[in-house]
């Protein structure tokens, strides 16, 4: 039996990248998919691509009204929903002396309020289920500090620390809340110029597995977290990051990889 079958899922920022690997692999699995998306074109492509009970809706996540017709409209459609990923993110480098207001508010918008009206409604269906499975997708930036990414490392640790507070607040109505922690990702976030080969892992160095992470590695770990095998888990952050996280190297020392400056 497939790990989702009869299982109705919300996936935003579902058009490319990590949503669109994931709704790939949830439908793989059995899964009747909505993909959400501002970019309804690519987002409308994908879904044809996968084929079957795949639909996409249109989805501004900072859009209270919009998030209320996407989780009523699947209901509608599926009769009911277990599963919404938590994806759409913007990332925005920038100095801190550099950084105006309207920059903030945007990435918080979409990083942290969007993540939390799609729990608000995604809960009030799953409430009534007495069951449900909700996966933020934060980063290796909800984990640790990095500069040049202030924004969003701040909304990242929100979306880490919101997802705790709703593991205890939904816990005891049968829904389970958990983090997915990319590291890099070979995504147009990720890798906007197209690197392949040496030239895109290069820079990663200093990940222990020495590579960036694909779409659908992020995907199996967001799979797990949905699925029945992990019913005992909420409230967990679970880090995809080839290790990023872990520490780092002091290239002084032994272990460290070869070509390493000090």
């Amino acid at each position: 039996m497939a790990r989702l079958e009869n299982k109705v899922a919300i996936v935003t920022g579902a058009a490319q990248g990590m949503g669109a690997a994931t709704a790939r692999l949830f439908a793989k699995e059995g899964a009747k998919v909505v993909l959400c998306d501002i970019l309804e074109e690519a987002g409308q492509q994908t879904a044809a691509e996968i084929g079957g009970d795949a639909v996409f809706m249109k989805l501004d996540v900072r859009d209270e009204a919009e998030w209320d017709k996407v989780v009523t409209d699947t209901v509608a459609r599926f009769g009911k929903l277990d599963i919404l990923v938590n994806n759409a993110a913007v990332v925005h480098f920038s100095a801190i002396e550099d950084m105006p207001a309207a920059d903030v508010e945007r990435v918080l918008s979409i990083n942290v309020i969007g993540t939390m009206m799609g729990a608000k409604h995604a809960a009030r269906v799953m409430t009534q289920a007495g069951k449900g499975v909700i996966v933020n997708i934060s980063s290796v930036d909800g984990l640790r500090g990095c500069n040049g990414l202030t924004a969003y490392t701040a909304s990242k640790w929100a979306v880490r620390g919101l997802s705790k507070s709703l593991a205890y607040e939904l816990g005891a109505r049968g829904i389970r809340v958990c983090t997915i922690h990319p590291g890099g990702v070979n995504t147009m976030m990720g890798n906007p110029a197209g690197l392949t080969g040496d030239a895109l892992n290069k820079d990663y160095t200093m990940v222990p597995l020495q590579r960036i992470g694909e779409p659908e590695e992020i995907a199996n770990a967001t799979l797990f977290v949905a699925s029945d095998d992990a019913s005992y888990i909420s409230g967990a952050e679970i880090a995809v990051d080839g290790g990023w996280s872990a520490g780092y190297y002091q290239p002084v020392l032994p272990g460290a990889p070869k070509g390493m400056n000090a």
